[in-house]
C-alpha cells in the first residue's frame, strides 16, 4: 500500500496545471516560429497567444513581454548599467536591493559588486523606506541613475511590500523601478499600469507552469535593457535565440488559469489562517515570521524553539509532509536563512516554509496538523527520557 503524501511547497513550484501540459504536448512539434510559411506562422500564433494570456495577468500590454529561460535571467536582464531609449543610451550606476531580496537579485546581475547596495528591511520583514530614502538622496546622480530592484512578495516569508510607497521614494529620486514578483504572480492582483512598477519578473513553473520560461513585463518598450543574449531578431531583438515553444505554451496557459483563480484568494488565505491556527496550538512558542505585516494569502514561514529547520523538514518528510527549509534555491547552503538574518534573527537555526495553492485540501491542512503533533509529542518524550 502506498503511503499517503501531501505537497505543501508550492513556492519552490507549483504543481503542473493539466491546462499547462495539454499546451505543452500541443506545442512540441511546433515548427521555427520565425520560418514564413504556414507551419512558422501556426508557431507564431502560439507564442503571440501565450504572450497576451502572460500580459493579461499583470494588466499590461502584449508587445511589452518579452520571454526568457526563466526569472533568473530575467534578472540578470534588468540588472544592468546599460539601457536604451531609442537609440540613445541610458546609464544606471548603482542598483539598490533589498537584504532579503532572492539571491538572483542579491547578486547584482550585470552591476560590478561595489555598485551594489543593500536596502535593510525591518523585523517584520518589510522594507525600512527611511533607510532607501536615505540611500536615494546620498545617490551620486552624475555617474548615472539610480536602479531599485525589490521583490514585492518575499518567497519564504510571503511579506508583502508598500508598492506604492517604495514606488513614490523612487521616482522622486528619478530611479527605475522593478519588481521580482515570482511569488505574487497568480497569488495577488498586479498592474503594471497602476504605475508603481517600471517592470515585473516572473517564473512560469510558480504558477503551475513548466520549468524553464519566465518572462519580463515591462510598461512600455521605450526603456529596454541592452540584450543579455544577443543574436537574431527574436522577441524584438530584445533576446535572443529560438523561442521555447511548448515552455512558452505552457506559460501562457498557466497564466490564463493564474488569471481565472485570482477570485479564490480568500479562500487560500482562510487554509493559510487554518495553518497557523494548528501551529500554534500544537507548537506553544512557534514563531510565524512576519505574521503581522501583509503576506501572500498562501505563505507560512515558521520556527519552533530548540528545533533545527533541516531536522524538522527531514522528519515531516519521512511523515508524508513535503514543505521545504526556507528557499528551494538555497536548500543545499549550511547556516541560517539570509532572509531571517536579514530581518534580525541571525541566531535561528532556520525556519520552514509551507505554501499552499489551489489543489491543496482540508484534508491535507488536517494531515500536517498531526504529523506536526506526532513530530512535537515525539520531541518531547525524547527529552524526558
Amino acid at each position: 500500500m502506498t503511503r499517503r503524501r501531501i505537497y505543501l511547497d508550492y513556492n519552490a513550484t507549483a504543481p503542473l496545471l493539466p491546462a499547462a501540459r495539454q499546451a505543452m504536448l500541443d506545442a512540441l512539434d511546433a515548427a521555427n516560429p520565425s520560418s514564413v510559411h504556414a507551419e512558422g506562422r501556426a508557431s507564431r500564433q502560439i507564442i503571440d497567444q501565450a504572450r497576451r494570456n502572460v500580459a493579461a495577468l499583470f494588466d499590461a500590454k502584449p508587445e511589452h513581454v518579452v520571454f526568457t529561460s526563466g526569472a533568473t535571467e530575467a534578472a540578470n536582464m534588468l540588472l544592468t548599467p546599460n539601457w536604451q531609449m531609442g537609440r540613445s543610451p541610458v546609464r544606471y550606476s548603482r542598483a539598490y536591493v533589498s537584504a532579503a531580496d532572492h539571491p538572483c537579485v542579491l547578486s547584482g546581475g550585470q552591476f560590478a559588486s561595489d555598485a551594489v547596495q543593500q536596502i535593510a528591511v525591518r523585523p517584520d520583514g518589510v522594507l525600512d523606506l527611511d533607510a532607501l530614502r536615505a540611500a536615494l538622496a546620498a545617490h551620486d546622480a552624475s555617474a548615472g541613475l539610480p536602479l531599485v530592484m525589490l521583490h514585492n512578495a518575499n518567497n519564504e516569508t510571503g511579506v508583502l511590500q508598500p508598492v506604492e510607497d517604495i514606488a513614490s521614494i523612487v521616482r522622486a529620486a528619478g530611479g527605475l523601478i522593478i519588481y521580482d514578483a515570482v511569488q505574487a504572480a497568480g497569488r495577488i492582483p498586479l498592474d503594471i499600469s497602476a504605475g508603481y512598477a517600471d517592470f515585473f519578473i516572473v517564473s512560469s513553473h510558480k504558477i503551475g507552469g513548466p520549468k524553464g520560461a519566465g518572462a519580463i513585463i515591462g510598461a512600455s518598450d521605450l526603456l529596454m535593457p541592452r540584450p543579455l543574449i544577443k543574436g537574431g531578431g527574436q522577441e524584438k531583438s530584445h533576446r535572443a535565440g529560438t523561442e521555447n515553444i511548448p515552455g512558452i505554451a505552457g506559460f501562457g496557459a498557466a497564466a490564463r488559469e493564474a488569471l481565472a483563480q485570482l477570485d479564490g484568494i480568500e479562500a487560500i488565505k482562510n487554509k493559510r489562517v487554518r495553518i497557523e491556527a494548528l501551529i500554534h496550538q500544537h507548537a506553544p512558542g512557534a514563531t510565524i515570521y512576519g505574521e503581522g505585516a501583509g503576506r501572500l494569502p498562501n505563505t507560512v514561514f515558521f520556527s519552533m524553539p530548540g528545533v533545527k529547520a533541516e531536522t524538522a523538514q527531514i522528519a515531516f518528510d519521512l511523515a508524508g509532509v513535503a514543505l521545504s527549509a526556507g528557499s528551494a534555491c538555497s536548500s543545499g547552503k549550511v547556516g541560517p536563512s539570509h532572509v531571517l538574518k536579514a530581518m534580525g534573527h541571525a541566531d535561528q537555526a532556520g525556519a520552514l516554509r509551507i505554501s499552499i495553492g489551489s489543489g491543496t485540501t482540508d484534508n491535507d491542512i488536517e494531515f500536517f496538523g498531526t504529523a506536526l503533533e506526532k513530530f512535537v509529542s515525539g520531541r518531547r518524550r525524547a527529552s524526558a527520557a
